[in-house]
């Protein structure tokens, strides 16, 4: 039996103009012991339903990595799961937000995420060991 313990994402329908939730689209089961998951919704874009879900690093970067690892970190990687991935400024850990379309069958919205998540995991553990050194290039002391 495997020990690891499931989160469940719930991805709401937000109202554009509002921003209130409208319905829940579904509940999906992954596996985020690493909370790299801020939050997901979904969006109506002209008769297709886009999911949002913002990823971050799952612990507080140190002031100096904060620059670090926006600079490494490479968009493309999670490109293959995902329609767009744009960077997030303003948080206090770096955040990226993962667009794609909504599916409509629970394994597959699953499977989607999870493959997503494991890129954008193995993305911040490459990042993390080029900054590893770069700590002088960003410090201001």
């Amino acid at each position: 039996m495997d020990n690891m313990e499931e989160t469940f994402i719930v991805i709401m329908l937000k109202n554009k103009e509002t921003g209130f939730f409208e319905k829940e689209l579904g509940s999906y089961a992954v596996e985020d012991e690493d909370g790299l998951i801020c939050n997901a919704y979904a969006l109506d874009e002209g008769g297709r339903t886009e999911v949002y879900i913002k990823l971050t690093t799952g612990k507080d970067v140190e002031d100096w990595e904060y620059d670090a690892v926006f600079d490494y970190y490479d968009p493309e990687t999670v490109m293959a799961e995902a329609d767009s991935v744009e960077e997030e400024d303003g948080g206090y850990n770096p955040v990226w937000v993962a667009k794609f379309e909504f599916i409509d069958d629970v394994k597959a919205m699953e499977n989607k995420i999870k493959k997503l998540l494991e890129l954008h995991k193995k993305e911040l553990v490459s990042v993390y060991e080029t900054i590893a050194d770069k700590r002088d290039e960003y410090s201001d002391d």
